[in-house]
């Protein structure tokens, strides 16, 4: 291999990388062969010069195979799962996996945590009490075929390339960077053990993602390269400039989730959640669309099928299923205190700014401001009134969860200051914006 140095010079000045370079040097670096400075300035050089779409391929296919790569061939049916970029309020996952499971498609799930003012998916599941998420990788693979579906955190022998990259990034201003983050995702997917994929790109204020070219780059640049390991994937663009659902928060979205499992209706969470439901059940070739996806998870979620489906999910995994049928009952759940509407604060909601509210979520306890900071399980917040509803002067906007108390006058103002009024209702948009499959955009 050509000597690091070398590597830093090439790149700095524009030169395109063999596939070859670049896996050795992901490999001498997982190795601890090649010091944190050197792939730091590596790192900068590339993110400052750009990575072109087989740059991207190689750096994937070398974090990938830095770690081992799950065999699924032994578990029966087309193994979908679905990847979220990260937003607030998005408890989809906890909805999804079960949902899909319950109609035939077995789902391994390998998720994350929460790290900024975007929740986990570990830590809502660990916020049932009891709930395991550190599975070992023959637990995954014997659920799955049990169950047909697991949901874990990424094990010491999946993707080593990634934590370590993702770590130095973190430290280097290098994350916001569309070959680097999709070659994170892709790799961690990839080494699931996965036939086919779904993903799920936001955009907007709560979202990476702030702008729609960005976005688009990415479920591009995601898609490509799912397509080039031979998986079919899928990428929907969703908004993300408010909360998505009335939760924020682990408990608090973990109970909405119950309640839409129930059947209650909670029309952009489910436009969401129905949305990727279908494109998974038809990649996993139960459904002949993905119209017809969507109608047979309707039909799970009516039927109770899916909400079955999550109990056994969690009682597999230790959790307390007692508090799926009485969530209520979970200890520490019951609001710190509300925001009321003060006099004169009359109107309807025309904007609930999603990057707040998920930073005043992570304040209050829900969050991490880095990856070694705890959460609360109980913290967050349950919105009362959302996007488009009327508002008069004493009503309840939200509830706070949280142990602070003696924060609680502060958190109210910082409520206050993410909600806009206007004296009309504006239309409220979907969700879905649009839909990219094999190299082109449709409506979704």
């Amino acid at each position: 291999m050509r000597a690091v140095i070398d590597l830093i010079y090439a790149k700095r000045e524009g030169e395109t990388l063999g596939r070859e370079t670049i896996e050795h040097l992901i490999e001498a670096y997982t190795a601890d062969e090649v010091p944190d400075y050197q792939m730091s300035a590596f790192l900068m050089a590339a993110f400052l010069q750009g990575l072109d779409a087989d740059e991207t391929a190689a750096l994937t296919h070398a974090m990938l195979y830095s770690g081992e790569v799950l065999d699924l061939a032994e578990v029966a049916g087309v193994k979908v799962d679905k990847h979220s970029t990260g937003g607030v309020g998005d408890k989809v996952s906890l909805i999804l996996a079960p949902l899909v499971a319950a109609c035939g498609v077995p789902v391994p799930m390998i998720s994350g945590r929460s790290l900024g003012h975007s929740g986990g998916t570990l830590d809502k599941l660990e916020s049932i009490p009891g709930f395991r998420t550190d599975l070992d990788t023959q637990q995954y693979r014997q659920q799955l075929a049990d169950l047909g579906v697991v949901m874990i955190g990424q094990t010491a022998e999946i993707a080593p390339a990634d934590r370590k990259l993702y770590a130095l990034r973190d430290v280097t201003a290098t994350v916001e960077f569309i070959p680097f983050i999709a070659a994170s995702i892709m790799s961690k997917k990839l080494a699931e053990g996965i036939d086919a994929l779904v993903l799920d790109v936001k955009v907007g204020k709560g979202a990476f993602m702030k702008t729609e070219a960005q976005a688009r780059k990415l479920a591009e640049t995601l898609a490509g390269i799912g397509e080039d390991f031979g998986k079919p994937t899928v990428a929907l663009l969703t908004d993300m400039n408010t909360p998505l659902g009335y939760a924020i928060g682990n408990w608090p979205e973990v109970e909405e989730s119950i309640a839409c499992l129930k059947g209650a209706d909670v029309p952009d969470l489910m436009e969401v959640t129905y949305a990727l439901a279908g494109e998974m059940l038809w990649l996993g070739g139960v459904a002949d669309s993905p119209e017809a996806g969507i109608a047979q998870a309707q039909s799970a979620i009516a039927s109770g099928a899916a909400f079955e489906k999550f109990v056994e999910l969690v009682e597999v995994q230790g959790g307390d299923v007692n508090m799926l049928h009485h969530p209520g009952q979970r200890p520490g759940r019951e609001p710190a205190g509300e925001v009321v509407a003060p006099d004169g604060f009359e109107g309807y909601i025309t904007d609930l700014d999603a990057l707040a509210l998920g930073q005043l979520s992570t304040r209050m306890g829900s969050g991490r401001a880095t990856s070694a900071d705890a959460v609360d399980p109980t913290a967050g917040i349950t919105l009362v009134k959302h996007l488009g509803d009327p508002v008069q002067p004493d009503d309840t906007l939200a509830h706070l969860h949280t142990r602070h108390v003696a924060q609680l006058d502060a958190y109210r103002q910082a409520f206050m200051e993410a909600i806009t009024l206007g004296e009309e209702a504006e239309p409220v948009s979907p969700r879905l914006r649009d839909r990219y499959y094999r190299g082109a955009w449709q409506s979704a």
